[in-house]
């Protein structure tokens, strides 16, 4: 398992393009018959991907992790970003269609990834975290999530907010997760943007057309930086960098978070004055 060690913001300020883009911008993750997975020194999270096509994927564990299976310590969640799939976590089998989410609660020993149809594989997008209490193993909906409209056509930026994994939904211990679509002729998300130093989050960009790209704004409000990013590839941000983005065309992302609590409004906002 590649470890990524946390970047401070004074050493991001002289990261050239390519060291930025080493340090917080993981690019390939998706890769078909594999599940790759990155452990991330911001608040030990564990991001990666499962992609199957004809044959089924055992989550592994790692000795960077020094447990005896992967989910002995953490919770996880995921979400299907691809066609139609299964996760078998234990003995009990999970369906998830595009967009679904499950969540699966410390403790759970065998998780495997599975594809309905090889020629529209699933595409699980893994996100996990240390957790000190073993919440039930939930299958959430699409239909299911809690919605929130958001944006203006003015500001480019209306949008949907899904939230899953969060006090008002799935519970878990720390783990809060969802994903937000952006509606056709909209661009911006999280703009004016925040910041939140009780907790690090993640971000993946997926339903980005091939010729498209995100433009994702990162780094302290005074110092900011960007990264420039294609479909299913994801963004780690820490607790003292902002997160948004614009991009050449509507897109969706999948949001995750952890650390010090799960309130979805605890930030601290950043005014547009600020930016630099």
């Amino acid at each position: 398992m590649k470890i990524l060690p946390a970047i401070d913001p004074i050493r991001t300020k002289s990261l050239t393009t390519s060291e930025l883009r080493a340090a917080f911008l993981l690019e390939n993750l998706f890769q078909p018959g594999a599940v790759n997975l990155v452990y991330s020194e911001n608040d030990r999270a564990v991001i990666g991907a499962a992609l199957p096509v004809k044959e089924s994927l055992l989550l592994p564990t790692a000795k960077e992790l020094a447990a005896d299976y992967f989910a002995q310590r953490r919770e996880i969640g995921v979400l299907n970003v691809g066609g139609a799939g299964q996760i078998g976590v234990d003995k009990n089998i999970f369906d998830l269609a595009n967009r679904d989410m499950l969540y699966i609660g410390r403790g759970a020993k065998e998780i495997v990834f599975s594809s309905a149809n090889a020629a529209e594989p699933a595409a699980f997008f893994i996100l996990s975290f240390p957790a000190h209490h073993s919440y039930p193993t939930t299958l959430m909906r699409f239909a299911e999530a809690q919605a929130v409209h958001l944006g203006t056509p003015e500001g480019a930026n209306q949008r949907t907010i899904y939230k899953y994994i969060h006090p008002g939904g799935v519970q878990s211990c720390q783990l809060v997760m969802g994903f937000t679509q952006l509606q056709s002729g909209s661009i911006w998300n999280t703009m004016p943007p925040h910041t939140h130093s009780r907790r690090m989050e993640v971000y993946l960009y997926f339903d980005v057309p091939e010729n498209a790209r995100v433009f994702h704004f990162m780094g302290q409000p005074e110092e900011t930086r960007h990264l420039v990013m294609a479909n299913r590839q994801v963004v780690i941000s820490p607790g003292w960098s902002i997160h948004c983005g614009a991009g050449t065309g509507a897109y969706s992302f999948c949001w995750g978070m952890g650390g010090e609590n799960q309130a979805f409004e605890d930030m601290d906002a950043v005014g547009m004055e600020q930016l630099r």
